[in-house]
């Protein structure tokens, strides 16, 4: 059984938009089409970027390459290596750290985090769910993808078709059933109200 997970908003927004949220529940038998590998991909190629110096770079590992395997269990941590093997695919967001000046690009996490947010929305248009997993052990992943010094690793997205919340266990599946929930906008508005 699939939790009604819909967010509750304050005004219409898509429902691309409105449907998204994070499983870990992921059905273990499918794989991505190279399709809707490269439509997800190339919607984070496409998003702004800050004089244009787009600094994202990304490591699609399918559940068919065995870099998949060593990701989930090197290079996550926690909970995150029961459920996450079932993801149908890893993308591995890194951004670039200095420019080829030499300079820091101090707008590098910013300009990753948009691509990424438009992966993500890009994969529920395609009927897929994502779940960004925080809980990384950086060095494992810069190692296993011979990542250099100028790549930080910032997130591992986890991509496939969403299976029941019965599949997991324990607090994954608590938190696989809990009710979205939000900060309203009064409680995280600086200035200004609509």
């Amino acid at each position: 059984m699939q939790p009604n997970k819909i967010a509750v908003t304050a005004a219409p927004i898509a429902p691309v938009l409105a449907e998204r949220w994070s499983p870990r529940s992921f059905n273990r038998d499918y794989i991505l089409s190279q399709d809707e590998a490269l439509s997800i991909l190339e919607a984070g190629r496409w998003a702004p970027s800050s004089n244009n110096i787009q600094p994202w770079r990304f490591a699609y590992i399918s559940k068919t390459d065995p870099l998949h395997k060593e990701i989930c269990e090197k290079g996550l941590t926690g909970f995150n290596q029961a459920w996450a093997p079932d993801a149908s695919a890893l993308i591995v967001v890194a951004s670039i750290i200095n420019l080829p000046d030499g300079r820091e690009h101090t707008g590098r996490k910013y300009d990753a985090g948009l691509a990424a947010s438009l992966m993500l929305v890009q994969a529920q248009e395609l009927g897929l769910h994502t779940h960004h997993i925080g809980g990384i052990v950086r060095d494992e992943i810069v190692k296993t993808l011979k990542l250099d010094e100028n790549h930080e690793v910032l997130v591992v997205i986890a991509v496939g078709k969403i299976a029941p919340a019965e599949q997991l266990e324990g607090p994954a599946y608590e938190r696989e059933i809990a009710p979205r929930v939000r900060h309203t906008l009064d409680e995280i508005m600086l200035h200004g109200k609509p």
